[in-house]
């Protein structure tokens, strides 16, 4: 069974710790190898929320790794930083009871500082914009589009900044992408993007889900130059989706996704509030839709998942 404890707060003693995220802590394992530990915690508008949701860890992680394999056999070429699900030998075992299935390793990589976020459909600041300007991130798109229409001429590429904890992403056009990172990683991580969210569309939408947009983001192997996936895949955190069979253009979407948050949020007139309790029918709701795409993607829930 999934746990009923909430895990908001990680502190490994067995490992340096070397950063701590909006919902991930991150340790150093040795000179190749990091330690991802995925918390309950959830943010909402670049804020985190002061309690979490139950089981989102282990639903985060394990989704995250059943991405990695499905997208490295789906996209040529395509490397991840994903190694292993097991905790280092150097944790201890107290400690290494409570980060299983919540944690995994993953190499060591020089991040780059971009959010590659593709917008398969007009939804969210998207279709404020459009319905302010007529485009999305700045690129002009026919008139008449509807809230939720899939954007003509498929999925697009709207790169942003990746900001210190605390601060907003901006959004940049690819020109300024190619400037921070240069040229040939900027084309390539848009390359990449792009081919890995058709894939994940494509099998997402198979199992009944729409996958409406997504953010990605790369590291460099320096020793090859090649460019990797990291962080998160196309989780309910980085991620809308919808599912299928409700899904019907010119209205805000159900969704499987922290949307539903969002919306508390803003119909409670607490949208980027800081120490924001969210009431338990909010996050058991919040983790009802993360359970069920789980479900759906990997084909098991995550009890069985839990039980190998």
């Amino acid at each position: 069974m999934g746990s009923n404890q909430v895990l908001t707060e990680v502190h490994l003693t067995s490992l340096p710790k070397l950063a701590e995220g909006k919902v991930r802590d991150l340790y150093s394992v040795d000179d190749k190898t990091l330690l991802f530990v995925t918390t309950d915690r959830i943010s909402a508008y670049d804020v985190v929320m002061k309690n979490g949701v139950p089981d989102k860890g282990a639903l985060l992680t394990l989704q995250s790794v059943h991405w990695f394999k499905v997208l490295s056999e789906k996209v040529p070429g395509l490397k991840t930083h994903f190694l292993t699900t097991d905790v280092p030998a150097a944790v201890s075992p107290a400690e290494a009871q409570l980060i299983r299935n919540r944690s995994m390793q993953v190499r060591k990589l020089k991040v780059f500082p971009l959010e590659a976020i593709v917008r398969g459909y007009i939804t969210g600041s998207a279709w404020k914009e459009y319905k302010a300007h007529g485009t999305v991130h700045g690129t002009p798109l026919p008139p008449g589009l509807k809230e939720c229409e899939a954007i003509p001429g498929g999925p697009i590429y709207t790169p942003s900044t990746k900001a210190p904890l605390g601060q907003h992403d901006e959004n940049i056009s690819r020109e300024q992408a190619a400037s921070i990172v240069g040229p040939q990683h900027a084309s390539r991580i848009e390359e990449l993007a792009l081919r890995v969210f058709r894939a994940g569309q494509e099998y997402a939408l198979e199992r009944g889900i729409i996958i409406a947009d997504t953010k990605f983001e790369f590291g460099l192997d320096e020793a090859t130059g090649d460019v990797v996936l990291v962080d998160e895949v196309l989780t309910s955190d980085s991620s809308r989706m919808w599912p299928k069979d409700k899904y019907e253009p010119g209205r805000d979407q159900e969704s499987f996704d922290k949307q539903f948050l969002r919306n508390w949020l803003t119909e409670n007139g607490l949208k980027g509030k800081e120490g924001v309790e969210v009431p338990q029918d909010v996050l058991r709701a919040t983790a009802d839709r993360y359970r069920e795409v789980f479900r759906r993607l990997t084909g098991k829930t995550l009890e069985e998942a839990l039980q190998g």
